[in-house]
């Protein structure tokens, strides 16, 4: 081997090693890898979301006869009366924010008064006012609707998108919500998926594996108002990687520069 062909390999060989060096592999991220095709695996799909202070709920009422759930829709006592005689209830912002469940897990309801719904799912809630109503004989058959107006859980750590996230409605998976935040980074753990919830009045932490058929009978399967979720990083930051490229890129520019010019000058 001549001396100029020496240089050109060592050099040549000196770029494939610094490329190498500095590149980042990329994750490929497989959720659930231990499920088995053909394998049944059960969850509860009759899941409710609970009712907690400084939720907003929307509560509709209705029945047959119309002109009886008036007074149940009234939010701030204004109603209107047409020209035929028909009665509706006033449109109004206290209307478009819905009741608000106080710090004692109370709502202030037209007619009954005050209710306590903290602690309730939805449709206990819902079964409970439309009881009241018929027991107290201001209609028969009431059907009381409610819904979320404010249900919301915040995304933190390696995600796409950091931020929160309003529901519609009143139920999400923590897969759905790590798809509506964009997926995970790329430099995320699976294996290290928290959600922090409060419970009784304090934090608590669940950790998740994503890779696991676990998550299925995790309490944190299906989110509750307020909850946090968090994606531990594998402490390489974009930011890292994308300088590991541009450092690489600078290194093979100049290598195969050098090459060249030492197979010119030794040619």
């Amino acid at each position: 081997m001549t001396k100029h062909h020496y240089l050109f390999l060592l050099a040549t060989t000196f770029a494939v090693l610094l490329l190498s060096s500095c590149r980042t592999p990329r994750e490929e991220f497989v959720y659930l890898n231990d499920m088995r095709v053909g394998t049944s695996y059960p969850f509860d799909d009759t899941y409710e979301a609970t009712i907690h202070s400084n939720d907003r709920l929307s509560i509709t009422v209705s029945c047959k006869n119309p002109e009886l759930a008036i007074p149940f829709n009234i939010y701030d006592g204004t109603f209107r009366v047409s020209s035929s005689g028909n009665i509706t209830a006033g449109t109004s912002d206290a209307e478009k924010e819905g009741y608000r469940v106080d710090v004692a897990g109370n709502i202030e309801f037209p007619i009954l008064g005050t209710l306590h719904v903290s602690g309730m799912t939805v449709s206990q809630a819902s079964n409970m006012i439309a009881r009241k109503i018929e027991d107290g004989g201001y209609m028969k058959d009431p059907i009381v609707s409610i819904e979320f107006l404010n249900f919301k859980y915040t995304m933190l750590g390696a995600v796409s998108r950091n931020g929160t996230f309003t529901v519609k409605g009143d139920r999400i998976t923590l897969l759905e919500a790590i798809a509506q935040a964009g997926n995970l980074a790329s430099n995320a753990r699976m294996d290290r998926v928290m959600v922090i919830r409060e419970v009784d009045g304090q934090r608590q932490v669940y950790a998740h594996d994503l890779r696991s058929k676990a998550i299925f009978d995790s309490p944190c399967f299906y989110l509750k108002q307020n909850d946090i979720v968090y994606v531990e990083p594998k402490y390489i930051s974009k930011e890292n990687e994308t300088r590991g490229w541009q450092i690489a890129g600078m290194a093979v520019s100049v290598a195969s520069l050098i090459c060249s010019v030492l197979w010119i000058v030794y040619k």
